[in-house]
Formats: structure tokens, C-alpha cells, sequence
């Protein structure tokens, strides 16, 4: 499965890329306003650091204001993917831009149904919201399944981006369904690092290390 982290913050960018684990970035309008900086300039920087897709929002709701704004974003970079909302304008622009070859991340997908129909559309990926979906007492993990089951049924080739991750077990579930990817916040990445028989089993081994006699 592949990594992307969902943040805005450059130097978070920057330290999960300097671990090799990172293939890609999302962003949207809420996590960009938290750094006080342009969006163009925010995704262009994010551009530079990672050689991968980097997913960047429209923020008009109509089909003419969304093509508009799409055309504008996918020319920032190669490697920008743009996102589009889950709503019936949103498919009929995933539709167009599909056939001019603009690569498309609908996103705010909450049922099976809603990611079909993107499927066809043309999306290049999906992002069901698992933990929005487990907030309201649903099971974010099945939808993950029944897209992957309908994915291969049907030979749909939309990555299933697997977003709002919470903590490591949304990770590792999504990557035994068979998600394409996961999104996370710099501190679920890091959290996939921590185990406590780690902790101690390097501890001991510094420990025994001050032990050695210097030559």
C-alpha cells in the first residue's frame, strides 16, 4: 500500500520524505489555512520536495466553477492530482477532465454506491473517509472491502485512497483489504514506527554498548 501523508505543514512533508516511506501527498483547504500561506504556493513547495501525487481541492461547487478552477490547478505541476467533491457536478467534471487527461481525487466518499458511480466516472482515486464513517457508529473498514470487491468485479482501475486514518490499525486493516493507498497525519506515520519491545530491546542494547571496555 502505498503512503501519502495528508497535511499541509511542509516540514512535516519534509521529514516523511527524508524516511523514504512517502509516495505522495493530500491536502485541502482546511489543513492549507492552518499554515497562513497561498494554496499555489503551499502545493508548488510540496511539488519540490515530493516526486509523487499531491492532491490539491477545488473550492467551487458548480460544474463550470470546478473545470475552471481544476484546468488552473493541474497546471501548477506534473504531479498534481486535483480533488473534486462527491456531488453530481463534481462526476460530471471528473468525467470531462478524465477525457482531457487531468488525473482526479474525488474525495468525501461515504458509501459503496458513491464510489462506483466516481469509478465510472473516470476518477483516478477514491477517498472513503474512514474515520468520519467509524464516528457515526459504521464500520469505515467494510466500505474499504465492498469497494475493492466491486473494484476488481467490474476491472475499475480507481485507486481506493483510504483517508481520514486515525491510528495504525485503520493503516494496517485498509492494507489487508487491499486499499491502494492510506493517507495519514504526520503523527500516524510516526506511530507506525513505535513499539514498545523496540523501546527496550534498544535501551537494553545501549545499555550493554556503555558496557564494552574502550580500547
Amino acid at each position: 500500500m502505498k503512503i501519502f501523508i495528508d497535511t499541509a505543514d511542509v516540514a512535516e512533508i519534509r521529514d516523511a520524505a527524508a524516511m523514504g516511506v512517502l509516495d505522495g501527498v493530500t491536502t485541502n483547504p482546511s489543513l492549507v489555512a492552518k499554515v497562513g500561506r497561498s494554496y499555489r504556493e503551499v502545493i508548488e513547495e510540496i511539488c519540490e520536495i515530493v516526486d509523487g501525487p499531491i492532491s490539491a481541492e477545488v473550492l467551487a461547487t458548480d460544474l463550470a466553477g470546478m473545470l475552471k478552477e481544476a484546468r488552473d490547478i493541474a497546471k501548477w505541476h506534473r504531479n498534481v492530482v486535483v480533488k473534486i467533491p462527491l456531488i453530481a457536478d463534481g462526476l460530471k467534471a471528473v468525467r470531462v477532465l478524465a477525457s482531457e487527461g487531468i488525473k482526479t481525487n474525488v474525495t468525501l466518499c461515504f458509501s459503496a454506491p458513491q464510489g462506483m458511480l466516481a469509478a465510472k466516472a473516470g476518477a483516478t482515486y477514491i477517498s472513503p473517509f474512514l474515520g468520519r464513517i467509524d464516528d457515526i457508529s459504521w464500520d469505515g473498514m467494510e466500505l474499504i472491502a465492498q469497494l475493492r470487491t466491486i473494484y476488481d468485479n467490474y476491472g475499475l482501475t480507481t485507486e481506493i485512497l483510504a483517508a481520514s486514518i486515525r491510528h495504525p490499525k485503520h493503516v494496517v486493516d485498509a492494507a489487508m483489504i487491499g486499499a491502494d493507498v492510506g493517507t495519514m497525519p504526520h503523527s500516524v506515520i510516526l506511530q507506525l514506527l513505535k513499539h514498545p519491545l523496540t523501546d527496550i530491546g534498544l535501551a537494553k542494547f545501549l545499555a550493554d554498548a556503555a558496557k564494552i571496555p574502550k580500547s
